[in-house]
């Protein structure tokens, strides 16, 4: 059959769409345009107000593009200091941060997609129950205390160093995705338990790592509250901790004069530029695994 005859078979099978199925898509299309304008705008106006004039912004005059293009307010927020150091910090808990969780979620999911773990169900009825209750702040911060790590920077590292809903993720995951038969042949080969996790387990696990990696490396780059509540150092606050009071600073109450509005517009837009694109530039090199390790490591 040539390519002639082929087409003329494709077109002749084809379903024939009536006029309603045409406006049912262009009413899906201007639904979903709709809300990708809703989505993304917000977004590129953050961007557009960040170079634009801090008078134009104030006054509304910003909608489609900027406005007397400034970079004033990057120029502003990058000789801080504080803004420097901040990144630093943030880096450094982010890091090391992540790498701590990654150590203790992975072996845990693993060891619970064991039938053979010794008090497997109590385990995870347990780490259920904690899924539901807390104990609440005061007494998270009074166990830290105990602990010596009130006013300790080290907090920000191993504070929350595992979440619940993470290690079944990759429970799930290695139950499916893990072939028996795999095991029983490093077992005949005479690999123990470590070897089988280090070279069969994790070289077939590295889509849920990143997505691990993904869910850890965001909750840390994010988090500000805790370098508050535990009272750190202001030389060891995270960049977001620094952002937060930089635009405290800068919005004054009531009487404010106009230079502060100026400052603390520059400031608002400009920081949470610097604060996203870092994670936007991680994102695309993970991205390829994440939607593999989400589906598959999902609950059912």
């Amino acid at each position: 059959m040539d390519k002639q005859e082929l087409k003329a078979l494709k077109k002749k099978n084809k379903i024939k769409e009536s006029r309603t199925d045409y406006v049912y898509y262009a009413i899906c299309g201007i639904i979903l345009f709709l809300l990708a304008v809703v989505i993304i705008y917000p977004l590129y106006y953050i961007v557009i107000a960040s170079v634009s004039d801090p008078d134009a912004v104030l006054t509304g005059g910003v909608w489609l593009y900027p406005v007397k293009v400034t970079f004033s307010g990057y120029a502003n927020l990058f000789t801080r200091n504080d803004v420097w150091r901040g990144y630093f910090n943030t880096l450094v808990y982010t890091v090391t941060g992540t790498a701590f969780n990654i150590v203790l979620t992975i072996p845990a999911g693993w060891a619970l997609s064991r039938d053979y773990l010794p008090f497997r169900k109590l385990i995870m009825t347990l780490l259920i129950i904690t899924m539901f209750f807390g104990g609440g702040l005061v007494p998270y911060v009074v166990l830290c205390q105990a602990l010596g790590l009130y006013q300790n920077p080290l907090i920000l590292i191993i504070g929350g160093g595992v979440s619940v809903y993470n290690v079944f993720m990759c429970k799930s995951f290695f139950q499916t995705n893990v072939p028996k038969e795999v095991l029983e042949a490093g077992q005949i080969d005479g690999a123990g338990e470590i070897r089988t996790f280090f070279d069969l387990v994790l070289p077939v696990a590295k889509s849920i790592i990143s997505v691990m990696v993904l869910f850890y490396a965001v909750g840390h780059w994010n988090n500000y509250i805790d370098a508050f509540i535990f009272d750190i150092n202001r030389n060891f606050y995270p960049l977001q901790a620094v952002l937060k009071e930089l635009l405290e600073a800068t919005s004054g109450e009531g009487d404010v004069v106009l230079e502060q509005m100026r400052m603390a517009t520059q400031i608002k837009f400009t920081s949470i530029i610097v604060a996203t694109v870092p994670i936007l530039v991680v994102y695309p090199m993970i991205e390829k695994h994440f939607g593999q390790g989400v589906l598959v490591g999902s609950f059912k």
